[in-house]
C-alpha cells in the first residue's frame, strides 16, 4: 500500500556553517597593550636597578647581604611583572574589537587569550630589549679587556715573567726535574721559586693538602733563601698552607653562595613570568567584560 505525502518527512535543508570573515585576535590591541606592558616594565626596571645601587655597597660591613639583596630582587620582580602585565592586559582588553553574535563564554575566553597573548609580546620585546643592551655591554667589555690585556703582554715581553703561565703539566714538570730529598736544591740554578713553589701550593689546593715530600721541598728552598732552620722554615710552610688553604675555602664559600642567589633568582623570575601571565589574562578578561557592559556602552 502507498502511503500518502504526509506520511514521508519532508527533507531538511542542512545550512552550512558560516565562517568568520576575519581572525578573533585583535591584533592591534595585542600590541598596543604589549607597548603599555613594555614600557613600564622597562622604566620599573630602571627603577628597581637605581634602588639596588642604592643598598649594596663595596665597603665591608656595609650594605645588604646576598641573601637579602636576593628577597629583594625577587619581591621587585614580582612587582613589576604584576604591574606591567595588569595594566598592559586591561588596555587590550578595552581597545579589543568588540565581538557580536558571540557566546559570553567565547567572549571570556578570546579575552583571557588576548591578556596571554599581550604578555608574551611583551615579554619577548623585553627580552630582545636586555639581550641587545647585555650584547653591547660584552662587547664593550671585551674591547677595554682586549686592549688592557695587549698593553699587559707588550710590558710583559719588555720585562722579565715574574710567573710562568697556567700550564697543568707545569707542576709534573717540576716534579721531574726536582732534586733528591737528601741534597739541598742549588739556588743558581734555580732563580726565583715564586712561579714553582705558586704551582706547588696550586695543586695543594686543588688535591686537599700538601704532600709530605712537597712540604719538605718548600722547606729547604725557605732555609736556603732566608737563613731559618729546616724547622723553623717548615714551621713557615705550614702556616703559609694553612693561609692558603683558609683563601681557598672562603672562595669556595663565595662561589657557593653565588650559586645559590643566582639559583632562586632564577626560581623567582620563573614565578614572577607566571604571575604576570595570569596577571595579564585576568586583566584582559576584566578590560573586554568593561568594555561589553550595557552601562559602558551608554
Amino acid at each position: 500500500m502507498v502511503g500518502t505525502y504526509s506520511e514521508y518527512p519532508e527533507p531538511r535543508t542542512v545550512v552550512p556553517a558560516v565562517e568568520a570573515a576575519k581572525s578573533g585576535v585583535s591584533w592591534g590591541a595585542v600590541f598596543a597593550g604589549a607597548a603599555v606592558a613594555a614600557a613600564i616594565t622597562l622604566a620599573l626596571m630602571v627603577l628597581g636597578a637605581g634602588f639596588g645601587l642604592s643598598i649594596v655597597s663595596p665597603w665591608p660591613g656595609s650594605g645588604v647581604t646576598a641573601g637579602t639583596y636576593a628577597v629583594t630582587t625577587a619581591i621587585g620582580l614580582v612587582v613589576i611583572q604584576w604591574v606591567s602585565s595588569g595594566f598592559g592586559g586591561y588596555v587590550t582588553g578595552r581597545l579589543r574589537t568588540r565581538w557580536v553574535n558571540v557566546h559570553t563564554d567565547e567572549v571570556a575566553f578570546r579575552d583571557t587569550a588576548h591578556g596571554f597573548l599581550t604578555w608574551c609580546v611583551a615579554t619577548l620585546f623585553v627580552a630582545m630589549v636586555a639581550g641587545f643592551v647585555s650584547y653591547g655591554a660584552a662587547s664593550t667589555g671585551a674591547q677595554a679587556t682586549a686592549t688592557v690585556a695587549s698593553g699587559a703582554a707588550q710590558g710583559a715581553a719588555a720585562a722579565a715573567p715574574a710567573a710562568a703561565p697556567a700550564d697543568p703539566t707545569g707542576y709534573a714538570i717540576d716534579m721531574l726535574f726536582r732534586p733528591a730529598p737528601d741534597t739541598q736544591p742549588p739556588a743558581a740554578a734555580n732563580g726565583d721559586p715564586r712561579p714553582e713553589v705558586a704551582r706547588i701550593l696550586a695543586n695543594a689546593v686543588a688535591a686537599g693538602s700538601l704532600p709530605p715530600a712537597d712540604k719538605t721541598y718548600l722547606a729547604q728552598l725557605v732555609a736556603q733563601r732566608t737563613g731559618l732552620s729546616q724547622a723553623d722554615a717548615e714551621k713557615r710552610v705550614d702556616e703559609v698552607v694553612a693561609q692558603v688553604d683558609a683563601a681557598a675555602v672562603k672562595a669556595r664559600e663565595a662561589a657557593d653562595a653565588a650559586r645559590k642567589t643566582g639559583l632562586w633568582t632564577a626560581f623567582a623570575a620563573f614565578l614572577a613570568l607566571l604571575i604576570g601571565a595570569f596577571i595579564a589574562a585576568v586583566s584582559a578578561s576584566l578590560g573586554g567584560h568593561l568594555r561589553d557592559d550595557p552601562q559602558t556602552l551608554r
